[in-house]
C-alpha cells in the first residue's frame, strides 16, 4: 500500500496554531493514533486540520480539563 505525507495541526479559536502534531510524516491508508500532551492548554474549543494527499479536513476538538 502507497504512503502519503500527513499534515496534523491544532489552533485555537482564534485560528492561532498551538500544535503541530504531524508534519510532512508518511502513513499508510488506514487508522493511525497521535500522542497530544494538552498540559499547557487551556480547556476549551480548538480547531485540528488534517491534511492528506491534498484534501483538507478540519473539525472541532473539546479541551475539558
Amino acid at each position: 500500500s502507497k504512503s502519503v505525507p500527513v499534515n496534523l495541526t491544532v489552533f485555537d479559536i482564534t485560528g492561532r496554531e498551538v500544535r503541530s502534531l504531524v508534519f510532512g510524516q508518511n502513513y499508510t491508508a488506514g487508522k493511525h493514533s497521535v500522542q497530544f500532551d494538552a498540559s499547557d492548554l487551556s480547556s476549551g474549543i480548538y480547531i485540528y486540520r488534517l491534511q492528506v494527499n491534498g484534501e483538507v479536513f478540519t473539525k472541532k476538538l473539546t479541551l475539558i480539563k
